[in-house]
């Protein structure tokens, strides 16, 4: 069978001379998703407003059939409401769905938790605005999706490796949070 994940084959089929040849097939670039995503939507009436270019650079790490399902996802959305094109409020709806899963609008959030998490999203927001090595703000939320109470999106720039500036931005990043709340 195919997997990335050699630990849970039986011992068996790992010995010796059974599968010595492995094949990596790596997330595609944001060229790579771009024409993925152009494959995907070519019988998929788009609106004037759909820039694949940037849901192409907000999809990081998804491989050929996350970036499908979100374009059939996006689908179901505008069909859902009526629409006879998609627009790029449902691709990116649909992003956030896949990626982080369906709102929990059953989720029963008090005003002090709304508050807080608002506050929280906006420390990460705010230390990344002002740091010079740090990924673009995309979007911030405070509905909760997946595990999350709210969450803040970045554009991240294609890269092989990091800087140390790039490693303690992101740590700043993730630490303006927390810091945001206990400011407040």
């Amino acid at each position: 069978a195919a997997t990335n994940r050699p630990d849970v084959l039986d011992p068996a089929l790992l010995r010796p001379g059974r599968f010595d040849r492995r094949v990596v097939v790596p997330a595609p670039d944001m060229k790579g998703r771009l024409g993925i995503l152009e494959v995907h939507s070519r019988r998929t009436p788009l609106a004037e407003d759909v820039d694949l270019e940037v849901l192409a650079k907000s999809t990081v790490g998804m491989n050929g059939s996350q970036l499908e399902n979100l374009v059939n996802e996006a689908a179901l959305l505008a069909a859902r409401e009526d629409k006879k094109t998609i627009h790029m409020e449902d691709l990116d709806a649909a992003k956030d769905k896949v990626m982080m899963g369906p709102e929990r609008r059953s989720a029963v959030v008090s005003e002090r938790d709304r508050r807080r998490t608002a506050y929280h999203e906006a420390g990460h927001a705010i230390v990344s605005a002002v740091l010079p090595d740090s990924d673009k703000v995309h979007k911030v939320t405070i509905t909760p999706r997946g595990m999350a109470m709210g969450l803040t999106w970045y554009l991240p720039e294609e890269r092989t490796g990091f800087t140390q500036g790039e490693f303690e931005s992101r740590i700043a990043m993730a630490m303006g949070g927390r810091a945001a709340e206990e400011v407040v």
